[in-house]
Parts: structure tokens; sequence; C-alpha cells
């Protein structure tokens, strides 16, 4: 199940071979679909993928993501799965409606395992946390979320932290249904825990580079002393 409670998720962790399939659309067949199978007109994949295009076209708004969607060309429908209907074969887009309450039920978690790239093989791998720009809103504050990323760019996978936490109790959560063998993980001082070394070594089989500042007085002391040594 994914690490984040919501209506809709993978029935399981995401595989390998689901990550590997070259195209969203065929990905995001996995996902399970929430409504009722009566009275469908759109399937979830073609609902998620106007959403995505409508915001890389510049929608910040569920209303503008649902014009967007309304004007958007009838070719440009038939990319994303939009089904023909009527006599005419007449594309019809998703309602603004329509796009808003799925993606409120869709699982955020589930779709980010499922949507990134395996790390399996990979030399390295970067924790970093960023507020995501334009997310607050007037009865909650912006979202701030914990990615993994590979070199190139290439996410794997992240996480919203929690209201009212830091990042840290997102870091194993975040990684623990990946296969890290042999993976080098960096992470900033934040996440410079012993629990975290040890959780990646021992349950992961993974390498780590964390950066240590004076914020552990302690630990920072013991590794100026092991550098005055040399």
């Amino acid at each position: 199940m994914c690490r984040q409670s919501a209506t809709v998720c993978l029935t399981k962790s995401s595989t390998v071979a689901q990550r590997g399939v070259n195209g969203v659309a065929e990905r995001l067949a996995v996902l399970r679909d929430p409504r009722d199978r009566r009275g469908r007109r759109h399937s979830l994949a073609s609902v998620l993928l106007t959403a995505c295009c409508a915001v890389l076209a510049g929608a910040r708004s569920y209303l503008a993501v649902g014009q967007w969607a309304r004007h958007a060309p009838l070719d440009a429908l038939a990319r994303l799965g939009v089904r023909a209907a009527g006599p005419l074969g007449v594309r019809r887009a998703p309602s603004g409606s329509t796009i808003r309450r799925l993606l409120t039920l869709v699982c955020p978690g589930g779709l980010a395992d499922l949507l990134g790239c395996d790390p399996v093989g990979s030399r390295h791998l970067a924790m970093d946390g960023k507020t995501a720009r334009g997310s607050r809103t007037d009865t909650g504050p912006a979202a701030h979320l914990l990615s993994a990323v590979l070199d190139g760019g290439r996410t794997v996978s992240q996480l919203r932290v929690p209201d009212k936490t830091t990042e840290v109790t997102g870091f194993t959560k975040l990684l623990s249904p990946f296969d890290l063998a042999g993976v080098v993980v960096t992470a900033d001082a934040l996440h410079t825990h012993r629990d975290h070394a040890r959780w990646l070594v021992e349950a992961k089989r993974a390498h780590y580079l964390l950066v240590v500042k004076r914020n552990q007085p302690t630990l920072h002391n013991a590794c100026a002393r092991c550098r005055g040594r040399r």
C-alpha cells in the first residue's frame, strides 16, 4: 500500500516493470478508479493526463485547468485518451468539476512512486526538500516536498512533508519501497542522524554521504579531530 493515506492508491508498491514502461498512460492504467462503473464518461488516466497538460500549459487553479480542457483541440484530447462519443465521434473534455473531484481523491504518493525512475543500479541518489511555489492557500501552508533525485535530475519519488513536521520524518518513508543496494545516498545536515545512517547500511545495503555542521557539536568536533590526525 502507499505511504500516504488516500481513497485511491496503488494496490501495492509499484514494481520495477511498471516503472520501466515507456508511456505515462500505460503506467497510470494500474491505478484503481474510485468511481462507480456506471456513468463513467472518461477514464481515470485521461482525466489525470488532461490535468497534467493544463498545468504544464500554465494553469494554476482548478478553474484554469477546466478552462484549458474545455478549449483543448480535438487532436490533443485524442492523444490524452479522451474517448469519442456519439454518432459523430465528438470528443468532449472532462469538466472542471470532474477533474477536481478525481484529483482530490488520487493519492499523490502512489502517483509519484509509479511515475518516477527506479534507482536500481544507479551510483548516486540525492535527497532534497523544497517548498512548492504557489501552493499556499487561505486555509493551509505551502506544500513542502521531500524528493529523491538521481543523476541528471531524474526523480525517483517524492512525498509531501506533513504540516508542523520536518523532512526528517519522511526520510525512511520516502526511500523504503526502493532497492538501494550499492547506491550512495546524499543529504544535507538536517538528515545527519545515526538512525538514518544505520537504516541505509543495514536495511537498504546502501552507502551514505551526510553533511556535518556545527548544529551537532559533538559529531562536528569528532570529525575535526579525525581530520587533524591526518
